[in-house]
């Protein structure tokens, strides 16, 4: 056929110019590609030259700085001209078709149109990002060029009668006033800015963001098409691929984005909602407006976005039936009538019945619709990221405020705190992301109803009426859901809470042989829990049936309240003063602390003494303001300076303060360490001295510890590795420490450095024979001051009770004769702290790296090894997983899938048929027009087609119960397996493994392997066997498509590939820098007292919002790339639609294939971006989650410990051991095989009811000796015989079942006291009584609600230490064994009450062997023995009188030591 620019017609009016030259079509077409070729030859060079100069940007802000005015609406105005230059060039081609010969100018001018529009965005984006604004002129003309020529055909246009009914008319209106508004854009940023035409344009700085080089999420910086497509993420996703992404590869947060700007933002909400309404609104309501205040507009665009993307799905079904209708006629095009200018005229109408045409448009309505859906996820997402950061900043705000009652008393639980910030605000998150389904649902519902109503008549409607009918099922399903889940929630958090106190107190469960008490509890919480997840199981396989200022001032007002200062008149000498203080923990509660009137000297040492439970610690934190007061006054002088000072914070009006209380030193009772350095820890927030720092060391005697850390003090430590640091108030310090680290820290950190530097020091004590130091003592009886004075002034007044402390001191009225030999930890156990630092550090490492990963090595190819193994899937951990399922499970789950996605096939293959002979048949009988004839029978079809529905309906089902079944039965067996790993692990594994390390198994780990892994493997296969059957169906429809699926196929694979490396490095992301933001929330909880006494609420705010942002960085990225990944799938998957119409169309019209299958095909054609999409993001999540398995299979390699014996039940006496007679002989016991000795071929004899004394420095092998009995150290070498039978051929459970012991760290579980004292229902209440009154707390206990069933808090956090050391007393007692160890079991409790203990143990265990390792060596004075150890030997043995009488006696330089 000829082929011509105007066409070649022998009598062809098109070359006809007798009206004017305007008046021939053609030449006006020519003079429309005018502006083009312009454009493209101006800017062509131009372009050349910008991008050259590209390469040598080196600032951000370069690249992504897009400031000119109007700048979004020209992209979109340049978008719809693209799609309208489209339409032109395909009405073009569709009209030409009927010509004889070809008319290029019919196209051709669309086509060069269509390359100028995509060079002046190309060209405008490279002057705009180069910020060159006098280049705009050729667009200005260009513009002005296009705008003219296209009103000028127009124009001809209507001069010649052509009107609307033409679809060219209103290609080219449309395309006037898109030129038009683009010329104004032009001019608008020339006239805003002055450019181009004006001397002295306008001077615009770029934003903060973009000029810090740190900022890397550009999302709300870039042009429209890279938002749209994530096209700035691509640098990001390859250099992943090659590099390890960390935290400093991904940035900081916009400003925009950060946790303290939306924590403003949801605070300015909060405050407009309390003025609106009542003083102080209440409830979930008002919180709801403000978040929707806050959150409501992007939320508002996001659901904007979703409506658009839903009502673009309903043109795939819309096109596809067109494109059946038109292949069915043979696409044989209506003629056009209508001839003007010489050419054909046609109608939106004719164009639109055109199959090509819909197939164009099919993929462009896809583009389109993935495009908003995608940018709908994505801002709802974000919105969620944001809102979550604002609602922890809030959290965190709340705590800081919150009185310690609050969490002493059990309203709040750091447990509870941590969920309601990892799980309630991620809840919160997830909302908001699916917020825009609200609304956009019922719109899709309505649509669809009213379309198939259209194409289908009254059957929709019985169709709708189904979907009505089924809502109330789909209601009652997704409810039980609901409760399952909820009820699945709290059972997990028992079992957790459970679980962790267990793992809290394993050394106590051990050694009482209570392990099986524990592991019963867990049990049988998990089994509930795995009876709920049945529950959830069945209802999820039933539903899958049924369906198919600066910123930093505003923080400062925000968070700061200023308290009202008071005159006081009083002079100075006192730093603080407490008048006719009441004090309580609860509003309604009792008072705790009654008529407090005391003063603390300034500059002075005042020591606070009494007995166990007076009120000395709660007399600390009426101080510092953390108990509620009921009167009183509290005046704190100037003695505090200000310039250490944080923020104020406390409870408005519970205190009055004569000034605003500075920052105070304060060590508390329960030692509190922040998961940072070892540096960190001691400085604690104050700028770094060297000199002070080496002081504070050598003071507390830390640097032998320090030396043998695997970093020196740049250590990370997060559990209780160091003693205790200085401070100006102590409580109680010295508990936790021998005599000479005691006595090393009072002379060189409290009386020297503190006292010498004129510091105000408050100490808590129990050691009595530290007050001649006092400058002022405070003595506390039951909640009431007891004496306050110097001790000359009780010495005078209170005789009696100068004469008990003297007696209980052990001394005549002399100084304390100073000890300055101070011996540190010996060298064995310095190795052992090293060993258990590098053991924990290897462990985290463990826990991250592969099973798979290749040993790390000097080689050059260890990067690129790495690298390798990160692109690997984790098959052999996917493997364990499914092996667990059993043999009979595994085949089902199969078979059931490739059977249920056949049967799937074979109905839609059915339907395609059936409708093929129904539409052949009816055109058959149109064609013989004949009335007789016999009508289509459709019988055979339907019952069929019932049949199979049937079949997969029943498939479904057994799919779905299959996946679910075998997570179950995996999840059970691995759990259980665990816990027994662990309950009978060695004590050495739980002193080398961080116990969060093991927590996460039993918690994450477990909920993925629960709840994320079977949904996730029962999504990827569907999506993956969905995605296999469609592309099946459209080759087998168009074998041609195969061609074009090869290169898009291998598109694909790279996608993946680097999506899987990205997505799983940001996910670890996540997931780590989460785990500081839970840490920092439950330090803070803990260490909320010291907190608010040091006045670092403001530093430890700012490091919550470092946390929260990065931790949202990492979200944002995560979300970022998921997006990535969708919206290449998506085009992808379009690109599969355009091909397989075109294919389809073609085949249709030269090879007869039939217009069901047809259907079939593009059906198929157009859910496989879908399935491509879950299909990839299964995947990367399926490799994310697998990881569980791995590390959880990693903890059961663990090796146990031997429970079994040598011996019988039945060779054991019943009551072994009776007499309590202990022979030890050579013994030599080490913690671990590759460690050295720490008891070295020990000999020793202990006759029956014996009173033993063993003491020696810290690390001399004191406790090493005590767990030898218990053979909780690995003896090697020598036998233990207690009562004649070696302890080494006894089975675990008995031999520690026999023995009591008393640790040094008390350990309560959550329960009741009954349960504390007699977890194994052994004995009466007179036999728990007596042990309570033994114990000095039956008063205590009385006087509880309940007696013994009264609650005790998670970790015994009601009572005070020193009450919960006599409750372990009192579970000792309750044994009533032979021999009774206590291991410094003393240390927390007063002189007075250990004096009463030990007269108690004497007398009420006098035919018992008792066995007293002791930190204070007066309490072992009335031993029958004394045994003094040095470095695993022993160095003295006798009786204490002789040991007392020898001159050159170690014990005896002790006893010295202690007066």
């Amino acid at each position: 056929m000829a082929l011509a620019f105007c066409g070649d017609e022998g009598n062809s009016t098109a070359y006809n110019v007798d009206h004017g030259v305007l008046n021939n079509g053609c030449f006006v077409d020519a003079l429309n590609v005018v502006p083009h070729v312009f454009l493209l030859f101006i800017t062509f060079p131009i372009l050349f030259i910008g991008w050259g100069s590209q390469s040598s940007k080196v600032h951000i802000h370069h690249s992504t700085w897009l400031h000119f005015p109007g700048h979004n609406l020209r992209w979109i105005l340049t978008f719809i001209l693209l799609f309208v230059l489209v339409c032109e060039i395909a009405e073009g081609i569709v009209s030409d078709g009927v010509s004889e010969s070809r008319h290029l100018h019919l196209y051709m001018p669309a086509g060069m149109a269509f390359l100028a529009a995509i060079t002046s965005v190309v060209y405008y984006h490279n002057i705009e990002t180069s910020n060159f604004p006098k280049l705009l002129i050729a667009l200005l003309f260009y513009w002005t060029l296009a705008f003219i020529t296209k009103t000028i055909k127009f124009v001809k246009f209507c001069d010649n009668g052509v009107g609307f009914s033409q679809l060219r008319f209103c290609l080219t209106g449309l395309l006037v006033v898109l030129y038009g508004m683009l010329l104004a854009v032009e001019i608008n940023v020339i006239r805003v800015r002055r450019y181009v035409f004006f001397k002295s344009p306008k001077e615009v700085k770029p934003p903060e963001d973009l000029q810090d080089l740190g900022v890397r999420f550009l999302q709300p910086f870039v042009n429209l098409l890279s938002k749209g497509t994530y096209w700035w993420m691509n640098t990001f996703i390859k250099t992943a691929h090659k590099k390890p992404i960390d935290l400093k590869t991904i940035g900081k947060l916009p400003i925009a984005m950060r946790a303290l700007t939306n924590y403003i933002r949801l605070n300015e909400a909060f405050e407009a909602q309390k003025n609106k309404r009542s003083p102080s609104p209440q409830g979930s309501r008002s919180i709801w407006r403000a978040l929707c205040c806050a959150f409501g507009r992007p939320l508002l665009l996001s659901s904007t976005f979703r409506i658009l993307a839903d009502l673009l799905g309903f043109a795939g079904p819309l096109c596809i039936s067109g494109i059946v209708h038109n292949v069915g006629k043979g696409n044989n095009t209506i003629r056009p009538q209508t001839k003007i200018l010489g050419v054909f005229f046609i109608s939106s109408q004719e164009f639109l019945s055109n199959a090509y045409v819909l197939a164009v448009l099919l993929f462009f309505a896809l583009l389109l619709q993935r495009t908003f859906l995608q940018a709908s996820y994505y801002v709802a997402i974000e919105t969620g990221i944001n809102l979550r950061g604002a609602i922890q900043t809030k959290i965190y705000n709340k705590i800081m405020q919150l009185s310690t009652s609050n969490m002493s008393m059990g309203e709040m639980t750091a447990g509870q705190i941590c969920n309601l910030v990892a799980i309630d605000t991620n809840q919160l998150m997830w909302f908001f992301f699916l917020c825009p389904n609200l609304w956009a649902m019922p719109v899709q519902i309505i649509v669809g109803v009213l379309l198939l109503y259209y194409l289908l008549g009254i059957s929709a409607l019985i169709g709708a009426a189904v979907i009505i009918v089924l809502a109330p099922v789909q209601y009652f399903v997704a409810t039980k859901l609901s409760q399952a889940q909820r009820s699945t929630l709290e059972y997990s958090n028992e079992r957790l809470k459970k679980t962790n106190e267990m793992l809290r107190g394993i050394k106590l469960l051990k050694l009482y042989a209570w392990e099986h008490i524990f592991h019963s509890s867990v049990e049988e919480t998990r089994q509930k829990e795995m009876t709920s997840l049945k529950s959830f199981a069945l209802y999820t396989s039933i539903s899958i049936v049924n369906r198919k200022r600066p910123a930093r001032e505003d923080w400062n007002n925000y968070s700061s309240h200023t308290r009202r200062p008071i005159n006081i008149t009083e002079a100075d000498d006192f730093c603080v003063k407490i008048t006719n203080g009441f004090f309580t923990w609860t509003p309604e509660g009792p008072p705790a602390l009654s008529n407090i009137d005391i003063r603390i000297p300034q500059g002075q040492l005042t020591m606070i003494v009494g007995q166990v439970g007076c009120g000395k610690s709660s007399l600390l934190l009426a101080i510092l303001g953390e108990m509620q007061k009921i009167s009183g006054n509290i005046f704190w002088s100037s003695c505090t300076s200000d310039s250490e000072t944080g923020e104020d914070l406390g409870t408005p009006g519970l205190f009055v303060y004569s000034r605003k209380r500075g920052s105070v030193a304060y060590a508390s009772q329960k030692p509190w360490l922040l998961n940072a350095t070892v540096e960190e820890n001691i400085t604690f927030e104050s700028s770094f001295n060297k000199q002070r720092y080496k002081a504070v060391i050598d003071a507390c005697s830390l640097q032998p510890d320090i030396d043998i850390l695997p970093h020196g003090d740049q250590t990370q430590i997060g559990e209780r590795v160091s003693k205790q640091l200085w401070a100006s108030i102590f409580d109680d310090p010295f508990s936790a420490l021998d005599i000479h680290l005691s006595d090393h820290l009072m002379q060189e950190g409290i009386l020297k450095m503190l006292r010498e530097d004129k510091r105000t020091v408050v100490l808590v004590t129990h050691k009595l024979q530290y007050l001649p130091h006092a400058d002022w003592i405070i003595a506390m009886k039951d909640g009431n001051i007891q004496r306050e004075g110097t001790l000359k002034d009780i010495q005078k007044s209170e005789t009696e009770l100068f004469e008990h402390w003297k007696t209980l001191m052990n001394r005549q009225d002399q100084e304390l004769e100073k000890e300055t030999i101070i011996e540190s930890k010996t060298v064995l156990e310095r190795t052992n702290l090293r060993r258990t630092m590098y053991s924990r550090e290897a462990l985290l490492k463990d826990d991250e790296e592969d099973e798979e990963e290749v040993t790390e090595s000097d080689d050059e190819d260890n990067l690129s090894s790495v690298l390798h193994q990160r692109a690997k899937m984790p098959w052999r951990a996917c493997g364990k997983y499914l092996s667990a399922a059993g043999i009979l499970l595994l085949p089902l789950l199969i078979l059931s899938q490739l059977l249920k996605h056949t049967v799937m096939v074979a109905i839609d293959y059915w339907l395609a048929r059936w409708t093929s002979e129904a539409i052949s048949e009816k055109t058959d009988l149109e064609l013989k027009n004949c009335s007789q004839c016999e009508i289509f029978n459709h019988s055979p079809y339907s019952k069929m087609f019932s049949i199979l529905c049937c079949l997969g309906i029943v498939l479904c089902l057994v799919t779905s119960i299959a996946v679910e079944w075998t997570g179950l039965k995996v999840t059970k067996k691995l759990h259980s397996s665990l816990l027994n790993k662990i309950i009978l692990a060695p004590m050495r594994f739980f002193e080398t493994t961080p116990l969060g390390s093991i927590l996460n198994r039993f918690s994450a780990d477990c909920n993925t392997i629960d709840q994320h892994i079977p949904a996730t493997l029962e999504c990827l296969s569907r999506s993956t066997l969905l995605c296999v059957s469609a592309l099946a169906v459209i080759s087998y429809v168009t074998p041609m498509f195969l061609i074009a699926l090869v290169p898009l196929a291998i598109m694909c694979y790279f996608i993946q590939k680097y999506f899987r490396v990205a997505s799983r490095d940001l996910q670890q992301l996540d997931d780590s820098t989460q785990l500081p933001l839970l840490s920092h929330f439950s330090e803070t909880v803990e260490g909320l007292t010291t907190i608010r006494a040091f006045r670092y609420e403001a530093k430890f705010r700012q490091k919550l919002l470092e946390y929260t942002d990065s931790n949202n960085i990492a979200s944002l990225f995560l979300t970022a790339a998921n997006r990535w990944l969708e919206v290449r799938m998506e085009y992808i998957g379009a690109c599969v639609v355009l091909i397989a119409a075109v294919t389809s169309i073609t085949s249709c019209l030269y090879r007869k294939l039939s217009s069901g299958l047809v259907g079939l095909g593009l059906t198929y054609a157009l859910m496989v971006s879908n399935y491509l999409n879950w299909m990839v993001r299964n995947l990367a999540d399926m490799e994310i989650q697998l990881g569980a398995v791995k590390r959880i299979h990693g903890l059961l390699k663990t090796e146990a410990e031997n429970y079994e014996g040598l011996l019988s039940s039945s060779q054991i006496p019943q009551n072994w051991p009776d007499r309590g007679e202990i022979q030890i002989q050579n013994l030599s016991v080490r913690y671990d095989s590759n460690l050295k000795p720490v008891l070295k071929h020990v000999n020793a004899h202990i006759s029956p009811g014996q009173k033993i004394g063993i003491c020696g420095r810290t690390g001399s092998g004191k406790s090493s000796f005590s767990l030898a009995f218990f053979r909780m150290v690995d003896t090697f070498e020598g036998r233990i015989i207690i009562d004649g039978i070696d302890i080494a051929k006894l089975p675990l459970q008995t031999l520690r079942s026999r023995l009591s012991i008393i640790l040094q760290d008390p350990i309560l579980f959550s329960g009741t006291i009954r349960f504390n004292l007699d977890p194994e229902k052994k004995c009466t209440d007179s036999m728990l009584w007596e042990a309570l009154e033994i114990a000095q707390l039956k008063h205590v206990v009385k006087a509880l609600p309940g007696g013994l069933d009264a609650i005790v808090t998670e970790g015994g956090e009601n009572f005070s230490q020193g009450q919960r050391q006599l409750f372990c007393l009192a579970r000792a007692f309750v044994r009533k064994t032979s021999i009774f160890i206590m291991d410094e079991a003393t240390a927390s409790i007063d002189m007075a009450t250990e004096n009463i203990l030990q007269k108690v143990v004497m007398t009420a265990f006098a035919d018992r062997t008792v066995v007293t390792i002791a930190h204070r060596v007066h309490t072992i004075l009335n031993a029958d023995l004394v045994i003094v150890m040095k470095r695993g030997v022993i160095l003295e043995y006798d009786k204490p009188e002789v040991l007392l009488e020898r001159e050159d006696s170690v014990f005896a330089s002790f006893v010295q030591a202690d007066k």
